[in-house]
């Protein structure tokens, strides 16, 4: 046991609680960058011209089914309404531990944007064929935000074109990969 000075023992823990003297738990504020879903089908079916993030208003037991990482993006949108950004479709499913005052998993849920940008959008998607999209839902810094893309939407040929230039970028970068580590092509031990 320390027999040392009373203060210098607690001095660590005082420096970090000096607001409440009488505090006995130090909150450590979360730091970073925590991916909770993401909407990879977005990318396939429209072409991105825009990407912003924007936070989100939500409920308690939205915030703790969010922390334990469940969500899903695939039928999300967001609209504008009365000068207001709404997120649709986005299920975030009832907290398990939740009672009476759980939330509605398919809720419309407000954004968090300046006035200006949400002028910018709506001239944007007024001008027509271009929605707005989620394409990512994390926590970033311990505040729930979601990214959002400007979007317009692809037809069946597009994606199909889309998908030839992947396959194709894949086999050259295999092929570039098969010669510099001096593999020769195609070659078998029956081959003569």
């Amino acid at each position: 046991m320390h027999r040392g000075n009373y203060k210098e023992l607690w001095e660590p823990y005082f420096r970090l609680c000096r607001s409440n003297f009488h505090s006995r738990c130090i909150v450590v504020k979360e730091v970073g960058k925590k991916l909770i879903a993401q909407n990879k089908k977005a990318r396939h079916d429209y072409s991105i011209e825009d990407v912003f993030e924007c936070g989100l208003v939500l409920t308690g037991t939205e915030v703790k089914s969010l922390r334990a990482g469940r969500a899903s993006l695939v039928d999300g949108f967001a609209m504008i309404e009365d000068g207001e950004l709404w997120l649709h479709g986005v299920h975030i499913p009832e907290y398990t531990e939740g009672t009476w005052t759980n939330h509605t998993p398919r809720r419309n849920r407000k954004l968090l944007v300046h006035k200006d940008e949400i002028k910018r959008l709506h001239a944007k998607v007024k001008t027509g064929g271009l929605t707005l999209v989620p394409l990512s839902l994390y926590f970033k810094d311990g505040k729930a935000k979601i990214e959002l893309a400007v979007a317009r939407g692809k037809k069946a040929h597009d994606k199909r074109e889309a998908l030839m230039e992947q396959q194709a970028g894949r086999e050259i970068e295999r092929e570039i990969s098969r010669r510099n580590s001096g593999k020769s092509g195609r070659s078998s031990k029956y081959d003569d």
